[in-house]
């Protein structure tokens, strides 16, 4: 685990390396994004370093990013926080990093997958459009896409590619049901305007992805003896030649990563039927 600090527009910004540089050429590259007022490394924590797994064998670099005083310049037309008001530069800074580290940690550049997390998955969408180019997956997790009117980057639009998305139905903070955040939210979190829903967010991204086959359905078994009083439900949108696109819906789920880590009580309950990093392991081929 490796700190480093670069410079972008100016600014010095930082993020922490797991991985070896000199491991197996043509690696993947996975490139975290915390949620609001975390670090990169409080998101590691966070997720009980399950991230880390995927940069164990030496076939994946993982990199957690630092945002800008705790948040990410996403591309929601309501959001005051710093990153938003300063105008960081966080596609640069994404590029940039993802740059360096083909140069010094032997990455196929055609295998850069983004996961996201809250801010951090808005800050994922907004690098799907903006940025599609470097992105060969994309995980989104508790955040869903920004109303037209909301979604300073609607007039772009994403690549085709892989995309993941979970979400709890108790999430208190972002709904699964989309419309607009409660009112202790937007003044906590410093965000506003109306956004998806869930299932909507996979929907446009399967459209985007050239998808008209209806969604398939299906329920994921409960780990034995789960006591966390979830399920998870799998919708997937798959058709022959293009890249697939899944929901994953957490029945019961709060604000939260589903792993072995659970999150704070006040952020509802984490489903531990699934491992998130394993899930997208598969799902992505990270290490194939």
């Amino acid at each position: 685990m490796t700190p480093e600090s670069i410079e972008v527009g100016g600014r010095p910004r930082t993020y922490t390396v797991v991985g070896e540089a000199d491991g197996k050429p043509s690696r993947a590259l996975v490139l975290i994004f915390h949620g609001s007022s975390q670090t990169g490394q409080t998101h590691r924590r966070f997720t009980g370093t399950a991230y880390d797994s995927l940069a164990s064998t030496g076939e994946a670099v993982v990199v957690y990013l630092d945002g800008h005083k705790g948040n990410w310049n996403d591309a929601r037309r309501n959001s005051s926080f710093p990153a938003r008001t300063d105008n960081m530069d966080d596609i640069g800074f994404t590029r940039t990093v993802a740059e360096k580290l083909a140069a010094s940690h032997r990455i196929d550049t055609g295998r850069v997958f983004l996961v996201g997390y809250s801010n951090g998955g808005q800050m994922v969408m907004r690098l799907m459009h903006e940025a599609p180019d470097l992105i060969a997956g994309a995980a989104v997790i508790a955040a869903t896409l920004p109303a037209p009117e909301n979604f300073l980057a609607a007039d772009a639009s994403p690549a085709p590619m892989p995309v993941a998305l979970i979400h709890g139905t108790k999430d208190r903070i972002v709904p699964y049901a989309g419309g607009e955040m409660r009112w202790w939210v937007r003044t906590l979190f410093k965000v506003g305007g109306r956004s998806l829903s869930a299932p909507q967010t996979a929907a446009y991204f399967a459209e985007h992805n050239g998808i008209t086959e209806e969604p398939v359905t299906s329920r994921l078994p409960q780990r034995t003896g789960s006591t966390d009083g979830t399920s998870v439900e799998r919708t997937s949108y798959q058709q022959q030649g293009r890249p697939p696109v899944v929901l994953y819906t957490v029945h019961g789920g709060g604000h939260t990563i589903p792993g072995s880590a659970k999150g704070p009580a006040l952020l509802g309950r984490t489903s531990q039927d699934v491992d998130t990093a394993a899930l997208l392991d598969e799902f992505f081929g990270i290490r194939r």
